[in-house]
């Protein structure tokens, strides 16, 4: 039994083995490096001789101004489509475009181009640029703005910095992307590859939703374009290379919140009416005769009032101006300060002199006054001599 059992084991073990990985089996075309996997290769009607069994049709409302231009270009935009087996009619009633498959088409695909051929065509795009969208290597794509952002004023400068001075900026992002791309209304319709597509829908909301600016990430393609030149970053994450811009912080008007007053149930009170206030004044008891009387003895009040303030106003004029005391007492007591010190020097002066003299007298030898005692010491002048 014990045997019966490992041999069902191993059995079930086979069998999944067996099923795993049945459909990763390595085909011969997997590391074939002349076939490029991503080439859309042209429709070719003996793929699909039968034809389509079912009608599939589309429709695309227009504006009234696309009215008349559109009766212009009508006849090329039916030969266009006859090529490739598809109805088209124009109803200026209702106004709309409507294509839809018939006996003759060949390629299911087509029926979706012609829904955007008539797309691009409501949406202001030339008829001979729209007829582009037919080609199998060429798609296209309506980005819808006019939702982004709700203020009409911003929108509006958003749209014109992405356009940039004299289309220059939507010039450089068509080079740089190889689309086409025309800004009408609230739409941007684009033309082009896939890659194309994918970075001009980036460019235009990121200008939209004031994310970025068209300018930087034109910077970025460039630099896109000269790294895909090098053959050795082809695997490499550029990254690195790459500028980061850092969205600077504008200072915005800070949003005034008024405080809540807490809730009360009750109303607030009544502001007393006119009557009321005359009633306590006792004025809706007087006579109409004294009611006048006091209001004109308050307007005389009043213009008493109103004079008196011209009148000082008048007067100020010709009231002179008070002379600056402090000058003078602080020149009197600088005076006052100089005449101290020079009193302090000269008192200063008469002490020092005064004990050199003593110095002098005190040093005076015995020897020598007994020496100069036999000569004569000299006479004094008299004071008669002086005073004549």
């Amino acid at each position: 039994m014990e045997a019966e059992v490992g041999g069902g084991e191993s059995s079930n073990s086979k069998k999944q083995r067996k099923h795993k990985g049945k459909h990763d089996k390595p085909k011969p075309w997997d590391e074939d490096p002349n076939i490029d996997r991503w080439k859309v290769e042209k429709f070719d009607p003996s793929w699909n001789e039968g034809g389509m069994l079912e009608v599939s049709s589309f429709s695309t409302l227009f504006p009234q101004y696309r009215e008349k231009y559109l009766q212009e270009v009508w006849p090329m935009v039916k030969t266009a489509l006859k090529e490739f087996g598809v109805a088209c009619e124009l109803n200026l009633v209702e106004g709309s475009m409507t294509v839809s498959t018939t006996r003759q088409t060949k390629d299911p695909y087509i029926i979706v181009k012609a829904r955007d051929l008539v797309k691009l065509l409501s949406r202001s795009v030339p008829a001979p640029q729209a007829i582009k969208i037919l080609n199998d290597d060429m798609q296209c794509d309506i980005i819808k703005i006019g939702n982004l952002i709700r203020n009409k004023e911003r929108f509006v400068k958003r749209r014109e910095r992405l356009l940039g001075p004299n289309l220059s900026t939507l010039k450089a992002i068509e080079i740089l992307t190889g689309c086409y791309i025309l800004v009408q209304g609230n739409t941007v319709a684009a033309m082009g590859s896939f890659k194309g597509l994918k970075q001009v829908r980036r460019v235009v909301e990121d200008c939209i939703k004031n994310v970025l600016h068209p300018v930087y990430h034109i910077k970025i393609l460039l630099m896109k374009r000269e790294l895909a030149k090098n053959p050795a970053l082809a695997n490499e994450n550029w990254d690195r290379f790459l500028p980061k811009f850092k969205k600077k912080n504008v200072q915005q008007k800070k949003v005034k919140t008024k405080e809540k007053k807490p809730y009360t149930p009750f109303p607030p009170p009544q502001p007393p009416s006119q009557m009321d206030l005359q009633l306590e004044s006792g004025e809706y008891f007087l006579s109409e005769k004294k009611k006048s009387e006091r209001k004109w003895r308050e307007k005389m009040e009043k213009q008493a009032e109103k004079t008196a303030e011209k009148k000082k106003k008048r007067e100020a004029a010709f009231v002179p101006p008070k002379e600056n005391i402090a000058t003078n007492e602080a020149g009197s007591s600088n005076a006052n300060e100089n005449s101290e010190v020079a009193a302090m020097a000269k008192s200063l002066k008469r002490k020092a002199k005064e004990f050199r003299n003593n110095q002098a007298d005190g040093d005076v030898r015995a020897e020598s006054y007994i020496a100069n005692a036999d000569q004569a010491r000299p006479k004094k002048k008299k004071l008669s001599s002086k005073s004549d």
